[in-house]
């Protein structure tokens, strides 16, 4: 099974019109540099190419008569290598112009022999064995010298390390710190070995760097040689100098003086990785001490009171906080159907507890979904102001939000939201100044949806339209603290924007359903409705009233006309008709789309 992790090794990307699990078919004999094999053979040849990158210039300063141990695992190690060349002539390769696997033996075969095929041979070559079988300086300096040029393996280290750090499944930090520490470990190596190799062939062993701290230093041990080499390298690559290790002879001056002009480019490499590192780190912090320091001097110059203050600087810390994040950066970044999927897996369990969508469709509420924007805010923070104009619906998924209503110049608490609940949707959806303000308690996680986006959504969903304004009327009925000329003035915005809903109408769409037995032992539900009445005169059937008269629906009719009489200032009322004038004998026949009217007597 393919997995996220295929992309990170420069897999080819399937042709246009490929299907998604189409295999890559290649001719026979003819090896993907993809498979699974033949990348843990990689990685094998990896272990024998840090081996042979620290015994190279071991073998050529330290080791003048290899014993046969030592000799007989470097000619398998050139084996292997070899036999990956063989392998090489069989492997397809990736085309970067049309980024496609070519499998062609021919280009194959000329490709490798105008690239690293000269270069593999000669880094594969047993020099050691060739002056053993010709019996002649088998291992003079000569051999070891051209034994140096297996170090031209290290290009797969290269290799590896550039597609480490593009592994998702690795820190990339810890990455380049191995890679900086790994190049100093074989400079300081490679620079010691050198370094005694000149000693060590220099004819006056007294007058040497070495000679001259350690007199007969050949007769002791290859550890101690080695360690004594290593700590020249550091102290000078480090720039310390001690000076109880230092030059004595000409050749020994001129290696010190390239190996100390190595050290710049080597220092300035290091240096610049590792401050590159750093400052990703410590950039965002000095960003926000500046803005902390910016806005504490705006607030300062302007006297801004200290509540005031202490908004700016929580909402900039709040960012700061929440700034590593990138929410809307990373969604913004991917495909709409990855967006949706995301909004799905995070949002859509709170969206589902909203009152506002219960009953809507599932496409309807992926359209939402899709459509929020998820958003931080820090304690005291004011999300909407009393009275303002509707601009944003918010769904509280994390925190505390306080409602609160000013009312003779003083802001009273109504009631704190918790997670799950909608705010400011009164507002958008009816078109009026939003009736409360609302503010955070503590950090609170929002779900922001623009008026436009979400009206158009209602729009394009007729059957979800008439749900939700259904549960939009229902939650303002249940609401007491708006009259009647506010729930009129609501029911005019909502006809004007949607279409959907006349004045009277409007309220009629109440969704609680009340279990009510009949006579007859058999249980059927009634659906509580607020009507709208009208009363006519029997010689004129012209409404009377200029203003309708919004009620509950009772469950009886002797209740209906006892609650109409009260609200036509006692007028004896004898019928009850519809809307075509036919009289209504049992009030459960009402519809919703009714508006009814009684009829008074003269």
């Amino acid at each position: 099974m393919e997995t996220i992790s295929n992309i990170f090794h420069n897999d080819p990307l399937p042709p246009l019109g490929a299907r998604a699990n189409q295999s890559i078919k290649l001719r026979k004999f003819i090896i993907s540099p993809y498979d699974s094999r033949y990348r843990t053979w990689e990685t094998f040849l990896l272990v024998l190419v840090v081996y042979s990158a620290w015994i190279c210039p071991f073998e050529l300063a330290y080791l003048r008569n290899l014993s046969w141990k030592v000799s007989l695992v470097d000619n398998i190690i050139d084996s292997f290598f070899a036999i990956d060349i063989i392998l090489t002539f069989f492997l397809a390769y990736l085309d970067q112009k049309s980024y496609l696997l070519v499998d062609d033996p021919k280009r194959i075969v000329a490709r490798y022999f105008s690239s690293w095929f000269l270069f593999d041979v000669c880094s594969t070559i047993p020099y050691q064995l060739l002056g053993q079988i010709f019996k002649k300086h088998e291992n003079g300096l000569a051999y070891r010298l051209l034994s140096m040029l297996r170090l031209w393996r290290l290009r797969r280290l290269s290799e590896l390390f550039a597609r480490l750090e593009k592994d998702i499944r690795l820190n990339y930090y810890w990455i380049r710190c191995t890679k900086l520490i790994s190049v100093t470990l074989f400079a300081v190596h490679c620079s010691g070995c050198f370094n005694y190799l000149i000693a060590d062939r220099y004819p006056n062993p007294a007058r040497t760097w070495i000679g001259a701290a350690i007199s007969n230093y050949r007769s002791q041990s290859l550890w101690v040689r080695y360690v004594t080499a290593i700590y020249w390298s550091i102290t000078t690559l480090t720039t310390t100098g001690y000076g109880d290790l230092h030059a004595e002879n000409q050749r020994e001056m001129l290696f010190s003086i390239c190996y100390m002009l190595f050290n710049l480019g080597l220092t300035a490499y290091l240096i610049g990785n590792m401050t590159n590192l750093v400052v990703q780190g410590s950039c965002r912090t000095r960003n926000f001490r500046d803005t902390i320091h910016a806005a504490s001097q705006f607030a300062a110059r302007n006297k801004l009171p200290g509540h005031i203050k202490d908004e700016m600087l929580s909402h900039i810390c709040l960012r700061y906080k929440t700034e590593g994040l990138k929410q809307k950066e990373t969604l913004d970044s991917l495909p709409k159907g990855i967006r949706s999927s995301i909004a799905c897996n995070l949002f859509l369990p709170v969206i589902e507890k909203v009152y506002l969508f219960h009953g809507v469709s599932f496409t309807c509420m992926i359209q939402l979904v899709t459509e929020m924007e998820a958003e931080y805010y820090p304690p005291r923070e004011v999300v909407i102001l009393q009275n303002e104009a509707p601009r944003d619906v918010y769904i509280l998924v994390s925190g505390a939000v306080e409602e609160r209503v000013e009312i003779d110049g003083t802001e009273k608490v109504q009631e704190v939201l918790c997670d799950g609940e909608i705010f400011g949707e009164i507002g958008v959806i009816c078109s009026i100044p939003q009736p409360c303000a609302f503010h955070t308690i503590k950090v609170s996680q929002l779900l922001r949806l623009n008026t436009a986006v979400l009206k158009n959504i209602i729009k394009e969903n007729s059957d979800d339209r008439r749900v939700i304004l259904n549960n939009l009327s229902q939650k303002m009925n249940q609401d007491h603290r708006f009259s009647t000329e506010v729930m009129e003035k609501s029911l005019q915005m909502m006809h004007q924007h949607f279409g959907e809903y006349n004045r009277c109408s409007a309220l009629n769409q109440d969704n609680e359903k009340n279990e009510l037995k009949a006579n007859n032992g058999h249980s059927m539900a009634l659906e509580w409705k607020r009507v709208t009445i009208h009363m006519y005169s029997q010689r004129n059937k012209r409404p009377e009233a200029p203003l309708a008269k919004v009620i509950n629906l009772p469950g009886s009719l002797d209740k209906l006309f006892a609650i109409a009489c009260q609200k036509f200032n006692n007028y004896r009322l004898t019928k009850l008709v519809n809307p075509e004038f036919a009289e209504i004998d049992d009030i459960t026949v009402i519809r919703d789309d009714w508006s009814t009217g009684h009829e008074r007597a003269f």
